[in-house]
């Protein structure tokens, strides 16, 4: 994917304050939007969307597919394809320096370094026709700058960590020659190989079967109690966040919606998409046959309603929600937010 160019209105945010580090977040992102010019004319498909990750802490930024969770992802590493789309608002702060404003250059030599990324398929993420050895060594010698005995060494030491059997040879074997599971294993390798700060994983369990997919998720949450790194976890599996996450962000239609710690959110979500996605969940001790559904579909974000996004959606809406664009309201001094005039208790 191309870089990103330089955001309009990113230059000024060089000058702001950065987030006080001693302690604080990691990430902060603040307003971020990013927009695709399309030949009906421009659309923004990530908009307003700010959330905070602490050192060691994992948030899942949840919602169905389309909502706007891969893109935001990609703007955070300033990866969003251009043509057609471009970062036009926001801060990006990583270890209080916001990534928008940086140079094409040095954000290059963060990718990978400071904050790497998972993508959701490594079989089209890994280069086909060179080995995984290969692509681990010059991955740590771009990087690191050191011989090619030392990138060869500290990539087997990182195939080995994340449990990948008999390292040597599969440090030879190419892409396709690797199951599903040891394919994302090798992923993890190449973005952990630099002890990055961020870790995001877009994805990282899709196309697994069950048993992988927590192997994944433990070595993911191993990893990140040894080198105490921050993770963003997207996923559209709420199971995979009530294992996984700390805290949970809820995307809808390029926002997000409500933001809680994940004890929090399971046991009384707010919102009402976050009540649709937490019912349309198969349960044991259901009576139903069928599972809930959550009406209506996703609007088009070349058409989107005029105030809150969910009202055509919501059995709740009020006169308000089609005149008023809600804001996240936070509550329980600031650890729960939701974007609704009218939250209802969750039965």
């Amino acid at each position: 994917m191309a870089d990103d160019q330089h955001a309009p209105g990113a230059a000024p945010a060089a000058v702001a304050a950065a987030p006080d580090q001693r302690g604080g977040p990691v990430l902060s992102v603040r307003g971020l939007r990013t927009t695709l010019v399309l030949r009906s004319g421009p659309v923004d498909v990530v908009r307003d969307v700010s959330f905070d990750i602490q050192r060691g802490e994992t948030l899942g930024l949840v919602g169905e597919s389309g909502c706007g969770k891969s893109m935001t992802a990609l703007s955070l590493l300033r990866l969003v394809p251009n043509p057609p789309g471009r970062i036009t608002a926001g801060e990006v702060w990583l270890e209080g320096r916001n990534l928008l404003a940086l140079p094409l250059p040095e954000m290059r030599r963060i990718r990978g370094d400071r904050i790497s990324m998972i993508f959701q398929e490594p079989l089209t993420s890994l280069d086909p026709v060179f080995t995984i050895g290969s692509q681990l060594t010059s991955v740590i010698r771009v990087h690191r700058g050191v011989s090619a005995a030392q990138a060869r060494e500290l990539a087997l030491t990182m195939l080995e960590e994340v449990g990948i059997p008999s390292p040597k040879q599969r440090f030879d074997a190419y892409p396709h020659q690797l199951s599903g599971g040891m394919r994302q294993r090798v992923m993890i390798a190449l973005a952990l190989a630099l002890n990055p700060t961020l870790l995001v994983a877009d994805e990282p369990t899709t196309a697994l079967d069950v048993t992988v997919q927590a192997q994944i998720l433990d070595l993911i949450k191993e990893e990140q109690r040894r080198r105490q790194m921050a993770v963003l976890l997207i996923t559209h599996n709420l199971a995979v966040v009530a294992e996984a996450a700390d805290r949970v962000a809820v995307m809808y239609a390029g926002e997000i919606v409500e933001t809680a710690p994940t004890t929090q959110f399971f046991a009384a979500p707010r919102h009402p998409y976050s009540q649709g996605l937490l019912r349309a969940l198969p349960r044991l001790d259901a009576q139903q046959e069928q599972l809930h559904v959550i009406p209506g579909q996703v609007p088009d974000p070349r058409q989107l309603p005029p105030a809150c996004l969910f009202a055509p959606r919501c059995p709740f809406a009020l006169d308000r929600c089609w005149q008023e664009k809600p804001y996240l309201e936070s509550s329980d001094g600031g650890h729960h937010a939701f974007r609704c005039w009218n939250p209802q208790p969750f039965q």
